[in-house]
């Protein structure tokens, strides 16, 4: 017998790209607001977000390791965050979980 979360595909949604956080926000609006789906679209945004923020600046580094490292790292956060919404887990990315809980409180 399986259980499903309220939310969880519009929590899944939100992890499959930018454009996809961002079709989760609409999904989630007033009448089917649920608290696992927002907890993930701030997290998946989060993720995206910086990806594209501190992305451009590493890009001009002109050096494989620091980019492959980088990429590594966006990774590995993305697919943290992405199992624990498909666990039904409300798990913080590690190192910048909270402050996108913060960053993105409004969504």
């Amino acid at each position: 017998m399986s259980t499903t979360i309220k939310g969880k595909q519009t929590a899944i949604v939100s992890y499959l790209t930018l454009i996809g956080s961002v079709i989760a926000v609409f999904m989630n609006q007033d009448e089917n607001r649920s608290e696992f789906a927002s907890f993930h679209i701030r997290q998946a945004l989060g993720i995206f977000s910086t990806f594209f923020i501190m992305g451009y600046p590493i890009g001009y580094f002109d050096n494989w390791m620091i980019s492959a490292s980088f990429w590594v790292f966006i990774f590995i956060l993305w697919l943290y965050g992405f199992t624990n919404c498909l666990n039904g887990e409300q798990k913080s990315v590690p190192l910048l979980g909270t402050f996108y809980q913060k960053l993105f409180k409004s969504f």
